[in-house]
């Protein structure tokens, strides 16, 4: 009831939140994001919130042994207290949102590596700054049962594979590392090059001119794909490979899937209201790739050392503080050494 509930609330929230964006084809202004970015932030936090107070209900728990079958199961870094079925419900509520909580920021962070990439897509396909909700739209829906996907399948595999959180582990830290490396390559996209265009157009139909905000266009009774439905083909696949990163990370912080689904959920709904308020200054945090390589290698060798920093007591709470100062680091540092005009441009 919990899990249907929040998807019910979801979806509610979704088609609110695309009812006020969605409303003919014209760009999405400033307020209109920031009020929205505003809007889903302090949901997330409501969650916690709830959380904070009602987690048990996620696993109907209601005696010590089924919290402890919940805690072993989910490998939870807490311990109840004998006899006391409330206190031990409190500390189990506690680190659920505190799980939840670093879990967002962890997504929210890697999501806006996605708006730099989308910014680079609609420009290099062409897309007029009107369309881009729409695309938007379409794409996080596509996000939503992806990661819904590959979230419990990672689960799944973490159950019965315990070894593989160290894969997960070098692979992040592989993945940061590259990040730094790269941070100062300029990205480029060949729309006719890229091997989603390549495939689309081996397999179906499709024109080079736009039809308005039409995903397809239909001229002599042939259906065509337009630039538009391509652009969003490509984010698509774009988020699928960002979500290898991305659910590897979170399963850093818990085990879960719930909490990694919330989390996710939450942190991709923002993200089209983010896109539109960072849009025309992503180009400004210069830092930031840096800030999101460190903290990929975090996130990587906390799955690798997972065991030993348990024994010395590192906590999910120390794991937020360190998300956080890596990330407020990299905007510090962006604000107070900006990079000259002619080289933003």
């Amino acid at each position: 009831m919990f899990f249907g509930g929040f998807l019910i609330f979801i979806a509610l929230m979704l088609a609110i939140d695309l009812g006020l964006f969605s409303k003919g084809d014209k760009p999405v202004s400033l307020k209109t994001a920031a009020i929205m970015s505003a809007v889903w932030v302090l949901f997330s936090l409501g969650f916690y919130w709830l959380l904070r107070h009602y987690g048990f209900e996620l696993h109907n728990i209601h005696d010590l042994n089924h919290l402890q079958e919940v805690i072993t199961k989910h490998h939870h870094d807490i311990k109840i207290i004998p006899g006391d079925l409330a206190a031990s419900l409190a500390v189990y509520n506690n680190n659920l949102g505190l799980e939840y909580l670093t879990g967002y920021v962890v997504e929210y962070a890697l999501s806006v590596d996605n708006i730099f990439v989308m910014v680079l897509l609609f420009t290099s396909f062409g897309i007029p700054e009107k369309y881009y909700h729409k695309v938007l739209v379409w794409g996080i829906l596509g996000a939503i049962v992806m990661r819904f996907l590959f979230i419990f399948l990672g689960a799944t595999l973490i159950a019965k594979f315990g070894w593989i959180l160290y894969v997960f582990g070098a692979f992040l830290v592989f993945t940061g590392i590259k990040m730094f490396i790269n941070r100062n390559q300029e990205e480029e996209v060949d729309p006719q090059n890229h091997p989603v265009v390549k495939f689309a157009s081996k397999y179906f139909k499709v024109t080079p001119k736009l039809d308005g905000g039409h995903f397809f266009h239909i001229e002599n009774g042939v259906k065509y794909m337009t630039p538009l439905f391509l652009v969003l083909l490509v984010i698509e696949f774009t988020d699928l490979i960002f979500a290898v990163d991305s659910i590897p990370a979170i399963f850093s912080v818990t085990k879960d899937p719930y909490v990694v689904f919330f989390s996710n959920i939450f942190a991709i709904l923002g993200l089209r209201s983010m896109f539109f308020l960072l849009v025309n200054i992503i180009h400004k945090f210069q830092y930031l790739k840096v800030g999101l390589a460190f903290l990929l290698v975090f996130i990587g060798l906390k799955m690798l050392f997972h065991h030993w920093l348990a024994e010395v007591g590192f906590t999910t709470t120390h794991s937020l503080i360190v998300i956080i100062s890596i990330l407020a680091l990299s905007i510090i540092a962006s604000l107070l050494f900006p990079k000259h005009k002619e080289i933003a441009e």
